[in-house]
């Protein structure tokens, strides 16, 4: 399989971007990568291979520009190429680490949606404390939403936590303000009761109290509602990093507190580090669309790649497409 790469998009590009597939190309012996950006900054950090080929352009999206203009105009930028190679069917999928508005038109408009799938949604894993993790859609992609879009979620999340993340029947749940059946506003009641009727094992609502404890495999709700609780998570875990090095810095006695327990603080920290599950998922797409954090290192490209091939290899796209497929049969 061939995966392609915005080399040029993210905090730390190109270095890093580049770093994550040299690993991964040692490590996942049947990919081949193709690299979109400047060949002169990225043959600084790229170790010879015969399974990476970089394709120069000067041309990136940057963090400012406006993403459906952007992409419309910049024909020639790494993000706006890498996609056509996959509509091209040159590439069976592709990462970006840069502007994710932009990713997201590059995949409406490059890539293609999905016959049946209404809005393509955002979909990340996000740490647990039983470390195993949770697929959460959409976080961003759409702001608006209709009940039918959180089932099309539901059903997509779950075929991804089935085929990638090996779960047998995924649990299922519906991000809201109470557990009850009849909590909710109007969009979270309809959607209760469409996801209720598919073939789901779906659990219910959930709250986002619960969301860290790993209660579900999968949890749905609308892209406004989801970003905001994604960045809330974040916030909150860095705040609590914080307060915690504050706090065992604030003195002697506590430092030497901070020595013992300096082990466990950095398991503590790794069971939450996001680039140990991947990117997010854009899913509702004709091919795979990895949008890897804009701050990501090696690592998490490396498992943005691991996540794109298993995708690839379970045919995710495919699986959603029949699913959606079937549905509408009935």
């Amino acid at each position: 399989m061939k995966i392609a790469i915005d080399a040029m998009g993210g905090d730390h590009a190109p270095k890093e971007i580049v770093a994550g597939v040299v690993k991964a190309a040692q490590d996942f012996t049947d990919v081949e990568f193709v690299l979109y950006g400047n060949e002169t900054e990225i043959n600084k950090y790229v170790t010879k291979s015969d399974r990476i080929q970089i394709i120069h352009t000067d041309e990136k999206i940057e963090a400012e520009d406006e993403p459906v203009r952007a992409v419309r105009r910049k024909k020639a930028a790494s993000m706006v190429m890498m996609a056509q190679a996959v509509k091209d069917r040159e590439a069976d999928g592709c990462i970006s680490a840069g502007n994710t508005g932009a990713l997201m038109a590059a995949g409406l408009f490059v890539v293609g949606r999905i016959k049946g799938i209404d809005r393509p949604a955002l979909a990340p894993t996000l740490p647990t404390t039983d470390g195993k993790g949770f697929v959460m859609l959409d976080l961003g992609a759409n702001a608006d939403a209709k009940a039918e879009h959180l089932l099309q979620n539901a059903i997509m999340g779950n075929i991804y936590a089935e085929k990638v993340r090996k779960i047998d029947r995924p649990r299922v749940g519906l991000l809201n303000i109470g557990t009850e059946e009849n909590k909710g506003n109007e969009l979270t009641k309809k959607a209760f009761e469409l996801i209720s009727q598919a073939d789901l094992n779906f659990i219910g609502n959930i709250e986002a109290r619960d969301l860290l404890e790993g209660h579900a495999d999968v949890v749905v709700t609308d892209g406004f509602t989801g970003n905001i609780v994604l960045k809330a998570i974040e916030g909150t875990a860095s705040s609590l990093f914080s307060m915690l090095k504050d706090t065992f810095m604030g003195s002697f006695k506590n430092k030497l507190a901070a020595g013992l327990i300096k082990s466990d603080l950095v398991q503590l920290k790794n069971k939450m580090d996001y680039t140990e599950y991947g990117g997010a998922c854009l899913f509702g797409l004709d091919a795979p669309v990895i949008k890897a954090h804009g701050s990501s290192n090696a690592n998490a490209i490396y498992h943005a790649v691991r996540q794109a091939r298993e995708m690839v290899i379970h045919q995710v796209p495919e699986k959603i497409r029949e699913a959606v497929e079937a549905k509408q049969n009935v």
